[in-house]
């Protein structure tokens, strides 16, 4: 949520116009919310106004009483019903435009930082480094689906008759190695990278996701349970960026730094006929988020440290990537700057995204209430970063495509034979080579 301030001068009007046309949203909305905004304070104003006033005549009537004046009392009290029922329409139509004005500013998004690259949408996207040379073979490469099936490590036959389209269930080593990448990266992160580790719930209430800025916006990619009113959340975020909401904290207390696995549940509404094969983009995933509480003048220098926190990982896994900075057409919702990272997927031939780390400002934090105190006293809103430190489907994917073996075996990183006891390499007759 964006400060409402920015309607009540031109230059904040001015900017927001801008950020929505940047955006590719349709600047006129903001014609619509100044116009609600002044309504509802001209409302306001006229209805502190008739309280006042009807605290007056209240006075006027018990001093009358007291001097024997009950003709004028009389008046006095007919006067103190009439603002009565005055007050009454007049707060009814208060609490409609408020309503009204929540619903519309809860769907305008962040502004845009100012290094954001602008452009209608993902092909104005920047690559900003890569790191390695995509993996190329003197055989032709197999997709994840086939080397899965071929490994036994994948079945997403099972998991179709169970819950249909877009599901997976992991198998034997597949399993192992699933469980081994979540290790890995919490390890990573808490010990190295100094994060604490949190097990937060995965259903949450509306207002938790209001707060995260997922919904109103996202309601049709939410999985609800209508019993509870409950939802299953879409990612860490939802729940992390909950933790200090209708707080205050201490300026030395930030930046705190969160590190959570959590299964992660998304309908994909608007992705039918899109990435069908395999596991690109499923309705229930692993992922390993990073989130900040920080200054708002350290922000942006906490969201590069993050990124290298997320690089850290293909790094260590060996896997070829690439940091792309998002357009201001492709930007999320609640960010005001993300880079996205991709890794190298050589049995498609393509880049998928394996992480978005994202620097909301103040965004998240003034929906969840989350401010800090400074030292001289003063209070403000924190800003949140968030960040995927991985998501393991594609990352399990681009590990089984760039590390796969003419015979349809794959290498297992160094780095997660510790958690594979020892096994080298997944083979397809699912016979383990030890160390």
């Amino acid at each position: 949520m964006l400060d409402r301030a920015l309607l009540r001068d031109p230059d904040g009007q001015a900017r927001l116009r801008d950020a929505l046309a940047r955006r590719g949203e349709d600047p006129a909305v903001v014609d619509q919310l100044v116009e609600l905004d002044r309504e509802r304070r001209a409302l306001i104003r006229e209805v502190d106004e008739l309280r006042t006033r009807r605290n007056q005549v209240s006075r006027e009537i018990a001093g009358l009483k007291a001097s024997g004046k009950h003709e004028e009392a009389e008046q006095r009290i007919a006067e103190s019903q009439e603002l009565g029922e005055r007050l009454k329409s007049l707060e009814a139509r208060r609490r409609e435009l408020e309503e009204a004005f929540e619903k519309a500013w809860l769907l305008i998004p962040n502004i845009p930082h100012e290094t954001v690259p602008v452009g209608p949408d993902e092909t104005a996207n920047v690559v900003v480094r890569t790191w390695g040379e995509p993996t190329t073979f003197d055989f032709e490469p197999r997709p994840h689906w086939e080397l899965g099936e071929l490994l036994g490590i994948l079945d997403f036959d099972s998991a179709r008759n169970m819950s249909g389209s877009r599901f997976v269930t992991y198998r034997g080593l597949g399993a192992r190695l699933e469980r081994a990448l979540i290790q890995f990266f919490l390890d990573v992160h808490t010990r190295e990278h100094g994060y604490t580790e949190i097990f937060p719930p995965i259903l949450v209430r509306e207002e938790a996701l209001v707060a995260s800025g997922h919904l109103p916006k996202f309601r049709e990619e939410m999985y609800h349970m209508p019993a509870d009113d409950l939802y299953l959340i879409p990612t860490a975020e939802a729940s992390l960026a909950n933790l200090h909401r209708d707080q205050i904290l201490d300026e030395q207390q930030l930046p705190l730094h969160y590190t959570a696995y959590t299964p992660c549940f998304r309908r994909e509404a608007g992705a039918y006929g899109k990435d069908v094969r395999g596991m690109i983009r499923v309705h229930q995933f692993n992922k390993v988020e990073l989130f900040k509480f920080t200054l708002p003048e350290q922000s942006y220098e906490e969201l590069e440290r993050m990124l290298q926190h997320a690089e850290t990982i293909l790094q260590r896994l060996g896997i070829p990537y690439r940091v792309v900075a998002l357009s201001t057409g492709d930007l999320g919702f609640a960010a005001a700057k993300t880079y996205d990272i991709e890794a190298w997927a050589p049995g498609q031939k393509r880049w998928l995204e394996v992480s978005s780390v994202s620097n909301t400002e103040a965004f998240q934090a003034r929906r969840a209430r989350t401010r800090v105190r400074r030292a001289d006293g003063t209070v403000e809103y924190v800003h949140t970063l968030n960040g995927s430190g991985l998501a393991t489907p594609r990352t399990f994917i681009a590990l089984l495509e760039n590390f796969q073996q003419p015979d349809g075996s794959v290498i297992i990183p160094d780095v997660l034979r510790p958690y594979m006891d020892g096994l080298e390499r997944l083979t397809p007759e699912a016979k383990p080579t030890r160390s």
